[in-house]
C-alpha cells in the first residue's frame, strides 16, 4: 500500500504540556507506526476505526476520525453506511449516537 498520504498525530498539539507521554505515544506509536503502517491502507484503517469507535459508543473520538477518514478516501455515503451497519451488531443506542456526530459533522461543513 504505497502512495497514500503520511497519517500524522496530533498529541503534542493537543496535550504536549498536560500529558507529554501520552502525547508522545499517540503521536509516535500509534500514528508514526501503527496508522502509516503498510498491510493496511489509511482508508481501511479509517473504516475501522469508524467502525470500532461506534461499536464502543466512543463519540469524543468519533468527529476527529470521520474527518480523518475523509481525508483518506471514504466518502460520507460509505460512511454512513458503515455506522448503519455496525449499529446492527453494536446497539441502536451507539449506532444512532455516532450517526448524530457524523450528521453534524457532514452537515456543518456543506
Amino acid at each position: 500500500m504505497t502512495d497514500q498520504p503520511k497519517q500524522i498525530g496530533g498529541g503534542r498539539k493537543m496535550f504536549g504540556d498536560f500529558a507529554p507521554k501520552l502525547a508522545g505515544l499517540t503521536d509516535d506509536v500509534l500514528f508514526e507506526d501503527v496508522w502509516n503502517r503498510p498491510e493496511l491502507s489509511a482508508r481501511d484503517r479509517s473504516l475501522i476505526t469508524v467502525a470500532v469507535l461506534t461499536a464502543g459508543g466512543n463519540t469524543g473520538q468519533l468527529g476527529f476520525h470521520l474527518g480523518r477518514a475523509l481525508e483518506n478516501g471514504v466518502t460520507q455515503e460509505e460512511l454512513i453506511e458503515a455506522i448503519t451497519h455496525v449499529t446492527f451488531y453494536a446497539g441502536w443506542p451507539k449506532g444512532m449516537s455516532a450517526m448524530g456526530v457524523a450528521k453534524q459533522l457532514f452537515t456543518d461543513n456543506k
